[in-house]
């Protein structure tokens, strides 16, 4: 068994981190990539810090994440440009800030402002997570469809057009067959529906990098709750 067979249990990400990191420098090398050996080492860090980050962060980030179909390298290039910036501007000051930052940071492209008219032209399965019917949340969550629609009807629960007037209903906002508490005052919030699942779906600066659909299923509405406002 060779080192990079090592069994994912019990890895730490730092470890897992090193192991990606050699890969990719030697990868980089093979290949004749034209770095000079600080930015090759840079290079190599990065992705292995990114990489072996994707294992040990919660499911509700992992599908955010494996839901994004657009372009990565266009993505991790703005956030660079943007990181290299500021960092010339401020110093070692502003490199600590950012280096303390860079979970929040690298989601300000997914900004809801920003990603309103993507959102609008998208398929839902894109960068919704998880989404069903309510023939699917009758049989298997057992809510009948009357109550479903009356939840609707009241704002109480998130539920995406799809198609005409098809309405689906994303399942990481139900707990015991009922929507998490706080979902309707996220709504009255933010009152567009895709606008306001996709910032519940993703980390959020106003919680420090949190996701705040996650902080909703931990009964930590108050927090959500003044962040959605400030948003808004």
């Amino acid at each position: 068994m060779t080192r990079f067979q090592i069994p994912p249990e019990g890895i730490s990400q730092e470890t897992l981190a090193g192991l990606v990191t050699e890969a990719v420098q030697q990868a980089l090398m093979q290949h004749g990539v034209l770095l000079d050996a600080q930015a090759l080492v840079s290079a190599s860090a990065l992705a292995g810090g990114v990489a072996a980050a994707l294992p040990f962060l919660p499911r509700t980030q992992r599908l955010a994440i494996d839901s994004f179909k657009g372009d990565w390298t266009a993505l991790v290039s703005e956030f660079f440009r943007t990181m290299s910036g500021r960092i010339a501007s401020g110093g070692s000051a502003v490199s600590d800030q950012a280096s303390e930052r860079m979970p929040v940071e690298a989601g300000r492209p997914q900004n809801v402002p920003e990603r309103a008219a993507d959102l609008q032209s998208m398929p839902i399965e894109d960068w919704a997570g998880e989404v069903a019917g309510s023939t699917y949340l009758e049989e298997k969550l057992r809510i009948p469809r009357s109550t479903l629609h009356r939840w609707q009807r009241r704002g109480e629960v998130v539920a995406l057009r799809k198609g005409g007037r098809k309405h689906v209903f994303p399942l990481a906002q139900f707990v015991d067959g009922r929507p998490v508490p706080g979902i309707s005052e996220v709504l009255s919030a933010i009152t567009n529906p895709r606008l306001a699942w996709f910032w519940l779906t993703r980390p959020s600066a106003e919680l420090e990098g949190r996701v705040p659909i996650e902080m909703l299923r931990e009964d930590m509405v108050e927090d959500v709750l003044g962040a959605a406002r400030t948003l808004a």
